[in-house]
């Protein structure tokens, strides 16, 4: 049974999910960083919110661990790049807290436009300044919003809902999706220049850190406000209290700072600045939305194999996972039996997809046969890491759909390595995978543990040579197939056999004289 560490507190219910789909579950909270290392060898999933924090050294010491999920948008605090490199999948949720968070936004919004929480304190104050309090309306305003995705979609929407004119920012913006949601598409400069309010909803990224800085206060137009509820960092916080010490913006809504906790910053304090503790997703229902989400994607995955908004891998769909499991059985041994069969550099690596295997989600099989080719020679290679290990040696790597072929459904891997390329193809007979062909020669073979791969000299006696060393060794053969490279004097050979061939009865089939490779495979 899969186990699981909750490490941060959570909504009741994520537990219960997890037991109900039959996975084991812990809940540990407020660990220190050496007692979380000290135990997560014994967990295959782990989830968390934002206080625990995912290092290194963390991962060095989750032996085990498969799947980390995070209830919420932001993870920051997941080494993703060494999750990666250990084969882990990085999960979030970011669908669950997408309302709440938009909002928080839209609340900030007005309450920036009228100086409520201002207004508020000095009235608590026993002071009656009315006059003090000048706002303006937020209809026919214009609002910018850089990042139109899911958050940003639906602050659009409440804005719009209020009157305001909406402009946006999204480098992956389409103008058929700018159409549907009924806002003008714009370049960033452009943005600035028009928008009254400007918000911000894009990950922290290196292009994103620090994007709103003194250089894009100055091409705002005056008396700007800006509202951050999305990540710590986008806003330049020196640069921002400068623009608002000179007027260039009139005010500032933020609900995420560059350190967190923030119990000190410059902008404390400054009359034109709201504050709050990054309340973004900060409801009852967005706290059990994503501790309901991360439980399901992390259990799913575990029992079944479905991988859902996950941020290094491909996503495998609860409906895909029971199409796509022979297929990924049939990718495995490809690229095991390639991996293999291939001693020097490889330089590229293609995956095609011929007939219906085309129209399934093919990023999980790809991702798939990379991971077996590297394996057979790197340790510790999963579908996860596989394609960041492939581009870390310079290994391209492609895909291909082919509709029509031969055959009804069917896989092709080609490696090209510094001497030569190769090539072999499997497809499904009554759901079973099934090589068909090496290097183009047609050798029909179910892949078994123990086979053995030749390429030869096309001469008489390999037959004979192969079968009286087996023989004398006492080495069963299970299936037998051979055939010519099309114009070469070469030939392959695929043979099954029973139990491993031990090492000096592999020499002496190498020293046949025709035998130009030979490799004893396991699968």
């Amino acid at each position: 049974m899969p186990k699981v560490l909750i490490s941060d507190k959570m909504a009741p219910l994520a537990a219960d999910i997890f037991r109900q789909k039959g996975v084991e579950v812990d809940v540990i909270t407020g660990q220190s960083p050496e007692e979380l290392k000290s135990i997560i060898g014994q967990y295959d999933g782990l989830a968390i919110r934002s206080s625990t924090t995912v290092t290194p050294e963390i991962l060095e010491a989750a032996t085990n661990l498969k799947v980390i999920g995070r209830a919420g948008i932001g993870v920051d605090n997941v080494d993703i790049a060494k999750a990666t490199e250990r084969g882990v999948i990085v999960m979030n949720t970011p669908f669950g807290n997408s309302i709440t968070t938009a909002e928080h936004t839209i609340s900030m919004m007005m309450a920036l436009a009228r100086q409520i929480p201002q207004a508020n304190a000095s009235t608590h104050a026993g002071k009656w300044e009315k006059s003090k309090f000048m706002g303006v309306e937020l209809f026919n305003k214009t609002l910018g919003v850089i990042g139109c995705g899911n958050i940003g979609a639906i602050v659009i929407d409440r804005a719009q809902g209020l009157k305001m004119k909406v402009i946006g920012f999204d480098p992956f913006l389409t103008d058929a999706r700018a159409a549907e949601m009924g806002i003008e598409k714009v370049e960033l400069d452009e943005l600035y220049a028009r928008a009254d309010f400007i918000t911000l909803h894009v990950p922290k990224t290196e292009t994103t850190a620090n994007m709103i800085n003194k250089d894009a206060f100055a091409k705002m137009k005056e008396g700007v406000r800006i509202l951050n509820v999305a990540r710590g960092g986008l806003v330049n916080e020196d640069d921002l209290l400068h623009a608002l010490n000179n007027g260039n913006v009139a005010g500032a809504a933020l609900d995420v700072f560059v350190k967190e906790p923030a119990t000190e910053n410059p902008l404390f304090n400054h009359d034109n600045v709201i504050c709050t503790p990054h309340l973004g997703a900060s409801t009852l229902e967005a706290q059990d939305n994503v501790a309901i989400q991360v439980a399901e994607q992390i259990a799913d995955y575990l029992v079944t194999g479905a991988v859902s908004n996950a941020l290094n891998t491909p996503s495998i769909s609860a409906e895909d996972a029971p199409k796509l499991k022979p297929y990924l059985v049939l990718a495995e041994q490809l690229g095991s039996m390639m991996g293999q069969i291939t001693d020097t550099a490889i330089k590229s690596i293609t995956v095609e997809y011929m007939g219906s295997v085309g129209k399934l989600n093919t990023k999980p099989l790809t991702a798939m046969a990379v991971a077996n080719v590297l394996k057979a020679s790197l340790e510790g290679v999963n579908m996860v890491s596989a394609p960041a290990v492939a581009e870390s040696r310079g290994i391209d790597i492609a895909t291909i759909m082919r509709e029509k072929e031969d055959l009804p459904t069917a896989i092709r891997l080609k490696i090209k390595t510094e001497k030569r390329e190769k090539e072999v193809t499997g497809t499904l007979f009554g759901g079973k995978p099934r090589i068909v062909s090496i290097d183009n020669v047609p050798v029909e073979v179910a892949v078994t543990p123990s086979m053995l791969f030749i390429r030869n000299d096309d001469k008489p006696g390999l037959i004979g040579g192969i079968g009286t060393i087996l023989g004398e060794a006492g080495v069963n053969i299970a299936d037998f197939r051979l055939g010519r490279i099309e114009g070469t004097s070469e030939a392959v050979a695929i043979v099954a056999i029973d139990g491993e061939v031990p090492k000096d009865v592999i020499e002496r089939l190498r020293a046949l004289p025709t035998v130009q490779q030979l490799k004893a495979l396991t699968f």
